[in-house]
């Protein structure tokens, strides 16, 4: 068999896979009448007969077969049950991290995506074109903007819906017999790796569960009365079973040959380029130049060939195929004479703005730096394929429609129209006669631009009266030659303008100054020269982005560097309310995160989102950002900072499965891990919800309390059982032990997404099985299956007996008196604390034995005997305190230190002895408030350094002894006394012209 029609075969085949379990609505092609309950109702893939038929059941219970080869009768309404995920992508709107099914990217804005929800839900500009993405690495398809297009309400199971049972039901009398109504609530997930495929119902007999609609293609339910699920773009879907993006949008893929455009912004273009070939200086020459594609490389990249000869490989998201024209008849006779142009040609372009800018549709497209081409003469350097006009006009090269040009003079000399030739050279004489001379801005910016420093101070000396006399801040191309000069970084050019009248802080059109165009330009030398001319190096533009935004978003760390020694303000926030600093980590930069924090950047500042720093860190998922903020918090306690809804940057790193984040927080920040959101949640609550078992093992590991209620009463046991399915079950299956389980926790074994593995884990570590919730269910009574329930009392019954060695990353909780025997002799108790792991294993006769500590394995640098409880002497020490790491000592002293005695450091973390042996606390190591009073030492300590820090913006920072009541123009203050004897502020030296006294 040819080998081209096996690779055919195999991508339908994955297609398909791919497929089932999608959400559809009826296409373009249905001729089924009612068959799904009409226009806007959905329906389930359930499985292809054929790459030509698929087998749908609608929500309303019908099944049937339909096309989806040849003729569409589906469109893909949310391809997220199927799985298909864009990783590395995330919803700009909702944070969906990454996107689940189709991936909505805009084709305006740079680096913007939206899921489907928001897409459809009217999310960001309606105004803009969006590309969708049906899969990772498929074909983006341009669609119309959404303002234009029309909306269908969608209908079926969604929440308010009343449903029965469906064609899968399994679930015996869930619902209270056969024809039993429910109601649904919520869409959910049946799994984390299967979004929006599941549909959470109360029945009429007051029980509550999850079924699958469209988890792998299943149906549990039919709908009796449907629900509206908000509304669509219909002509937006793509057509399920159509082969890549579908000729029915209008785009295709590329072939050998074909004319391509790059139409995009720079920005955009070189963002896309990454992984691609990248971008080099000399690819400008491919922004408004048609080029030919002559090959397609392995990695799907298209290799396009220009005019110069030269070949550029694109990632093919950046390239538009050019509208061809099919055929051109030999005989042109009746084209009209002013469109057979020749190479060498003059020709003007249209002076009409609005006019150019249609005709330049499909033709190269229209720029606005094409502005100050209108009306000028230019010569065609190159016609291609499709009669489009390549011409060098105003020192700059632009394709244009031939149509939005005149043509003035042939190539040999001969003006139109003229038989008696008129030469070419007075031609231009009276063409450029008043083009020199008139217009001086223009002038001044173009030498300013190409660094003629000479000709702008000739120009600016000019003094003619015939003509508007030289201006330095005159505009020319939206630009002043400033402006110009900053960019391109010519110094001398600065220096020439800087004689003159000059203005620094003109504004183009995006409200951009002279040295936010320095700092796009990477012109560190520049910045300086600005600054000491008296530029504002706080400047904002209209994004309300100051030059050292644009800095770190460019990557362009000289230029930063230069602006925080000259001493810009390192933490302004623009008007999404990020500081530079939330730019570094979102460009994972940690030169300039190092950089803006060692000049002061506040990593307390939120914006608009809430985030701050730290925030930033855990939801983008930057370790080596979250490393070096923690490493320089100038407030411990920094660290819990709460978002409006109570979200930590724990939190935010549980919720999105960010293990090395968490880590970092938990062991360098000492993050609380028992901290509760709005909704009282614990990050232990998120992390199970979500099934992120690296996480979860990493809390239980770390001691936090699992028991605590959220805002519904429900435990994390209780949210895991809730998350719980029948055929989770079927992974248990092959366990015969609780430490099979438990170790399996984690790994990539089949069990990893397991809710039921992760129960059994929460209540082999002491979760309590019968803690009742606000509406009175314990966690036994959300488990659907009695076989589970068994396994949870046998890992709750057997939790101090289960086969772990103490080495395992997770320690189950073993008899007292087997962990306090010593582990080398088992005839002596263990007393010997090991440093620096802080693990009790030996007693004092054999801990010179041991080299490497018999729990973790760490080589032992210190063995330190635990004595008498200092402070009453009564009970042996048994208390470890971080992080100096003493024992010294006992849990009932222990509970009322704020600082170790032994050391006078203070104590951000009580261990118990049984914990430091290798089990877990009982819930008897503890008195009933000792958690309210460690949590209570905690907040002292931060209600301390609060008002510490208020102490020292209030207090007179010379004699710092008396209250600031005294302000000076600059802006700083002392008291009165020590302000009235002052001729300069102390603390930036600017001479005081006058004092306001505060009351």
């Amino acid at each position: 068999m040819d080998s081209n029609v096996v690779g055919s075969n195999r991508v339908v085949r994955a297609s398909m896979v791919e497929g089932v379990g999608a959400r559809v609505a009826r296409g373009p092609d249905w001729k089924w009448g009612k068959q799904d309950g009409g226009e806007g109702h959905v329906g389930t893939v359930r499985n292809f007969e054929s790459p030509e038929e698929v087998v749908v059941v609608w929500d309303n219970g019908t099944a049937a077969n339909y096309r989806c080869a040849g003729a569409y009768d589906l469109r893909t309404l949310d391809s997220a049950p199927t799985g298909i995920k864009h990783d590395g992508t995330m919803c700009d709107t909702c944070r969906q991290q990454p996107i689940f099914g189709i991936r909505w990217k805009c084709a305006e804005c740079s680096n913007y995506d939206l899921c489907s929800v928001c897409y459809h839900g009217d999310k960001h500009n309606l105004r803009h074109r969006f590309y969708r993405i049906n899969t990772p690495g498929s074909e983006r398809v341009l669609v119309e903007p959404r303002r234009k297009s029309k909306k269908i309400t969608a209908r079926g199971i969604f929440p308010g819906a009343r449903v029965v049972r469906g064609v899968d039901w399994q679930w015996e009398d869930q619902d209270g017999g056969n024809g039993r109504r429910g109601k649904v609530t919520e869409i959910q997930d049946w799994s984390a790796a299967s979004p929006r495929s599941a549909a959470y119902v109360i029945w009429d007999n007051g029980a509550k569960n999850l079924y699958r609609v469209g988890f792998e293609g299943m149906a549990d339910l039919k709908v009796v009365n449907d629900a509206k699920g908000g509304s669509f773009y219909r002509d937006h879907l793509p057509l399920l079973g159509e082969a890549g993006a579908g000729s029915r949008s209008g785009a295709s893929g590329f072939a050998i040959n074909d004319q391509v455009n790059v139409d995009l912004d720079l920005e955009i273009v070189q963002s896309l380029q990454h992984g691609h070939g990248g971008w080099t200086d000399g690819m400008f020459e491919c922004l408004g130049t048609t080029g030919t594609v002559v090959g397609i490389d392995e990695d799907h990249d298209i290799v396009v060939s220009y005019p110069s000869g030269n070949r550029w490989t694109f990632n093919p998201a950046v390239l538009t195929k050019v509208n061809t024209i099919s055929s051109i008849s030999a005989s042109t006779e009746s084209v009209n004479t002013s469109l057979q142009f020749a190479v060498g040609d003059l020709v003007q372009i249209c002076s009409d703005t609005e006019r150019i800018k249609v005709l330049q549709r499909g033709h190269g497209e229209w720029a606005e730096a094409m502005m100050p081409t209108l009306g000028k003469i230019g010569r065609v350097q190159q016609i291609y394929h499709d009669n489009d006009l390549k011409v060098e006009v105003c020192g700059t090269s632009w394709t244009y429609n031939p149509t939005a040009v005149t043509k003035v003079a042939s190539a040999d000399g001969a003006t139109v129209g003229n038989s008696s030739g008129e030469r070419l050279s007075a031609l231009l004489k009276k063409l450029f006669e008043t083009h020199v001379s008139g217009d001086i801005n223009e002038e001044l910016v173009k030498a300013a631009a190409n660094g003629d420093a000479q000709k702008c101070e000739e120009i600016l000396q000019r003094t003619e009266s015939d003509v508007s006399l030289p201006n330095p801040n005159g505009v020319f191309a939206g630009h002043t030659a400033l402006q110009a000069a900053s960019q391109n970084g010519h110094v001398e050019v600065i220096k020439t303008l800087m004689k003159y009248d000059l203005d620094m802080e003109i504004e183009d059109k995006d409200g951009d100054r002279a040295v936010h165009h320095a700092a796009f330009g990477d012109e560190p030398s520049v910045v300086d020269m600005l600054h000491r001319g008296g530029a504002d190096l706080n400047a904002r533009n209209k994004r309300r982005q100051t030059p050292l935004h644009i800095g770190v978003n460019k990557g362009h760390i000289g230029v930063v560097k230069m602006l925080l020694e000259l001493g810009c303000h390192p933490s302004l926030q623009d008007s999404e309310g990020d500081s530079a600093i939330h730019d570094a980590i979102s460009k994972k930069r940690d030169d300039m995160i190092s950089l803006l924090l060692e000049y002061g950047a506040d990593i307390t500042l939120t914006n608009n989102n809430g985030f701050n720093a730290l925030h930033h860190a855990a939801l983008r998922g930057n370790p080596s950002a979250m490393r070096i903020l923690l490493a320089k918090l100038p407030r411990p306690w920094i660290v819990d900072e709460k978002k409006d809804d109570g979200y930590t940057a724990l939190h935010l790193a549980a919720l999105n499965n960010h293990v090395e984040v968490a880590e970092l927080l938990v062991h360098q920040g000492k993050a609380n891990l028992d901290i509760q959101n709005v909704n009282l949640q614990t990050p232990l609550h998120l992390s199970v919800e979500r099934q992120h078992t690296q996480i979860v093992r990493l809390l239980v590991r770390e001691a936090c309390n699992l028991n605590i209620p959220d805002k519904d009463g429900d435990t994390p046991l209780h949210e895991a059982l809730r998350h719980h399915t029948l055929s989770q079950l079927r992974q248990l299956q092959d366990m015969q032990d609780v430490g099979k389980l438990l170790m399996g926790l984690g790994t990539q074994g089949a069990d990893k997404k397991s809710s039921a593995s992760i129960a059994c884990f929460l209540a082999a570590n002491g979760a309590d099985l019968n803690i009742k919730n606000k509406k009175g269910q314990s966690p036994l009574d959300l488990c659907p299956d009695p076989n589970l329930c068994k396994a949870l009392a046998k890992c709750h019954k057997d939790k101090s007996s289960a086969g772990m060695t103490p080495a395992s990353s997770i320690t189950l909780r073993q008899d007292e008196e087997s962990l306090e025997e010593c582990m080398v002799c088992s005839d002596m108790k263990r007393d010997t604390l090991f440093g620096p792991c802080c693990h009790i294993a030996t007693c004092s006769l054999c801990s010179p034995r041991v080299k490497k500590c018999l729990m973790c394995k760490e080589q032992v640098q210190s063995r330190t005997k635990i004595e008498e409880c200092v402070v009453c002497s009564d009970k042996k020490a048994s208390i470890l305190f971080k992080p100096c790491g003493h024992m010294c000592a006992c849990d009932g002293c222990a509970a009322l230190m704020k600082k170790c005695v032994q050391c006078r450091s203070s104590i951000d973390k009580m261990i118990p002895f049984i914990v430091c042996c290798g089990g877990t606390p009982p819930p008897t190591v503890t008195p009933a408030g000792k958690n309210e009073v460690l949590n209570n030492v905690h907040d002292v300590q931060k209600l301390q350094q609060q008002l510490q820090d208020i102490k020292d913006q209030t207090c007179c920072p010379v004699c710092m002894d008396r209250l600031k009541n005294m302000i000076f123009l600059c802006g700083h203050g002392t008291c009165q006394l020590c302000g009235d004897r002052m001729s300069e502020c102390p603390i930036c030296r600017k001479g005081v012209e006058k004092r306001i006294l505060l009351y």
